[in-house]
């Protein structure tokens, strides 16, 4: 009876898991108190939204060179979207503009993901310049510099794990300071 769904097997939902431990480890990161009193970042919603982003794309940038990429970065993408669904509900804003604003963070997401993307393969001072702006609001370079530094360290330590560790969440993130 229900061998014609057998194709859509635990793999459908990939790594459920270990999608909710590193979506629970880039929101504990993100909330990390030296990146606003040592780096510069707003300690605004913004600000916090901000560098949720950048830790989000840092982990869905490693999730393109393992097995289950696709599937994964669209479950922790998905997971990232709930989150921000709830909270716009928690914070009361009604049913009618949720869909507007989760758009809104979709556009900011898809954006800043397309940013750092050039930024970070142009290297030298591009990366430092992407998270200045879309970070520290166009403030403080070298905050800016620090920031990006700690972005490359993170990119380099997940890029040195190795695809199981990578998928089981078997890694953390580096501190503020380490960057």
């Amino acid at each position: 009876m229900l061998w014609p769904f057998k194709h859509f097997s635990k793999s459908r939902v990939p790594l459920r898991g270990t999608i909710e431990a590193i979506y629970g480890m880039i929101v504990t990161q993100a909330r990390e108190p030296a990146f606003y009193r040592s780096l510069g970042v707003p300690d605004t919603v913004d600000g916090r939204f901000d560098l949720l982003v950048l830790h989000l794309w840092l982990v869905l940038r490693r999730f393109r060179s393992t097995s289950e990429a696709k599937d994964a970065s669209q479950a922790l993408f998905d997971r990232f979207c709930d989150d921000m669904d709830a909270n716009l509900r928690e914070m009361g804003v009604g049913d009618l503009t949720v869909p507007k604003r989760m758009q809104a963070f979709g556009e900011a997401f898809y954006g800043r993901a397309a940013a750092y993307d050039v930024a970070f393969g142009a290297g030298g001072d591009a990366p430092a310049k992407a998270l200045c702006k879309n970070i520290l609001n166009g403030e403080g370079m070298e905050n800016a510099r620090r920031l990006a530094t700690y972005a490359q360290t993170v990119m380099a330590r997940l890029d040195g794990l190795d695809a199981a560790a990578f998928e089981a969440a078997g890694w953390a993130f580096p501190a503020p300071a380490e960057g």
